[in-house]
This record gives C-alpha cells, sequence and structure tokens, in this order.
C-alpha cells in the first residue's frame, strides 16, 4: 500500500474538517434565515368559532403568511372591539370586519410587516367577540389561551381597542400592568379613579390614548383625564394622547390606519413594538 506523506494527510484531514463544517452550519444558516426572512405577503386572517371563557364565542386569528414555515415567536396584538359589535362569535363574527383592525386585515390592507429600530416584526392578531361587555379576566383569558395556543412572545404582548374596546383596554392596563408591553386605548369608555391609573405607571405601562375633540358619545375628558392622572405619578413612560378636532366618535379609523404617524413618527404598531416587557425564564 502506497504511504500517505504526513504533510498530505493534515491537509486532507482539514479540507474533511472544513466541509463537515459548512454542512453543519448549512443547516443551522437555512433555519435561521427562513425565521428571519421579511414578510413580504398579507397575514392570513381566519374565523375560529372557539370559546374562550364565559364572554368569548368566538374569534378571528391573522397569522404571518408564514407562519407555519418557521420556528419562532411573534408579538401578539389583542385588539377590542365596541359595543356595536357584540355577539355570539359564529354567525355574528362578521360584525367585526367593519372597523379597525379586523378590517385591515380583511382587506389585505394591514401591513405584513413593521420594522422597528432595523428590525421587521410581523404580528399574530386576535381579535375576539364578546357577547357581552367584558371585563379585564376576559381578556386575559384570551391572551392565556394565544399563549397557550401560538408561538407568541411574551416579552411582546400589547391590547388596544375601541370605544368599549378602548375602555376594556384601560381596564385590562390597570388589573394586568405588568403582563403587557404598551396598550392603546382608542376613545376608551372607561372612568377609573385617580388611584388604579397608578397601576399603570407603577409599572411603568407605556400608553398611546387617541380620540376626537368632537366625540359625542364618549366625550373627549375621558381620555384627557386618565392620560393626566396616569402622567400625575411621574411614570418613568409618560402616557402619550392624540386628540384629533374632528372625527365624532370615529377616532378608531385613523388611529389604526399604518398611514396615520402621529407620534414620534410611528404609527400605532410601530410605536406598541418599540416596548418589551421582561418576562421570567
Amino acid at each position: 500500500m502506497k504511504n500517505t506523506h504526513p504533510l498530505m494527510a493534515i491537509v486532507c484531514a482539514v479540507i474533511l474538517l472544513g466541509t463537515a463544517c459548512k454542512k453543519e452550519n448549512a443547516g443551522s444558516s437555512a433555519a435561521e434565515l427562513a425565521n428571519n426572512q421579511p414578510e413580504t405577503k398579507p397575514a392570513v386572517q381566519t374565523a375560529v368559532s372557539t370559546g374562550i371563557g364565559a364572554r368569548v364565542g368566538g374569534f378571528y386569528q391573522a397569522l404571518p403568511a408564514r407562519y407555519d414555515s418557521t420556528t419562532k415567536k411573534y408579538p401578539l396584538l389583542v385588539f377590542l372591539h365596541g359595543v356595536g359589535e357584540l355577539g355570539n362569535g359564529t354567525t355574528d363574527l362578521p360584525k367585526l370586519l367593519n372597523t379597525a383592525v379586523p378590517r385591515l386585515l380583511s382587506q389585505k390592507t394591514f401591513p405584513p410587516k413593521f420594522t422597528v429600530n432595523n428590525t421587521d416584526y410581523s404580528f399574530i392578531v386576535l381579535n375576539p367577540q364578546f357577547k357581552e361587555w367584558p371585563q379585564p379576566a376576559d381578556v386575559n383569558a384570551v391572551i392565556d389561551y394565544a399563549v397557550a395556543h401560538y408561538r407568541v412572545d411574551q416579552s411582546r404582548i400589547y391590547v388596544a381597542g375601541l370605544s368599549m374596546g378602548g375602555g376594556n383596554t384601560w381596564d385590562y392596563a390597570i388589573a394586568y400592568a405588568s403582563r403587557v408591553a404598551a396598550v392603546a386605548p382608542i376613545c376608551g369608555a372607561s372612568w377609573p379613579s385617580k388611584d388604579q391609573l397608578g397601576n399603570i405607571a407603577k409599572a411603568n405601562l407605556p400608553v398611546w390614548a387617541f380620540h376626537n375633540s368632537d366625540d359625542g358619545t364618549v366625550g373627549v375628558n375621558t381620555t384627557i383625564t386618565n392620560v393626566d392622572n396616569v402622567n400625575s405619578f411621574k411614570p418613568a413612560i409618560p402616557a402619550q394622547k392624540t386628540i384629533w378636532p374632528t372625527g365624532g366618535h370615529d377616532a378608531w379609523t385613523k388611529a389604526t390606519d399604518p398611514n396615520t404617524k402621529s407620534c414620534d413618527g410611528k404609527n400605532m404598531y410601530e410605536w406598541l413594538l418599540q416596548y418589551k416587557r421582561d418576562v421570567a425564564p
């Protein structure tokens, strides 16, 4: 048998080792590439006739288009409807498609991704339909369901809503201030005490609230007072408000429009995503 020169043996070993490393790295890179590839297609919104607790008979889920092709976790946005959209969660569910985030998703005008601090994010969105005016525990049950059934980044859970749902957003933020990363109540029908709003400040929970000055259904002073009361506790992140002069009760069309950029040049979704909440490992 022909002898192999020692130097040649070393060279062959290095080549083989390099080839093995490349194959191993190629596998890792493929998985990482799948997770880091930005979404380009609209999220897929579907009706789910599954009850969550006593007050939710069903909901719309919207998942990133490539959700099933990835393994990563996603930010969660729970959007809460108004009193006019109360229903059984099954045959009444299409009521939700008439306004705000569910309508944008239905029309496929909800952006596939949002870029914040040079990072791309795509939401899991749940739009539950309540049978009656919900309590904070009902909203928390929706979040529990989402965490149990989807790949949710629990450091990036956000709640927003309009009118009744805006009030629910305030109430949830008071009761579960440490669970979510930021909230956006829109013309929210909630009148908590100053001390209750102190819970939001103590948890350093960011709030961006919206309202129209000529709202004849839920007066604009509701939002002004709530924001001022939060800020009276000197939170590290002051609560913010955007008040438009006209529009009546419908502040949600402007607030949820991705083209509306009123806070530091960010739209509502970009503003939410700049915040994350520390969670236990």
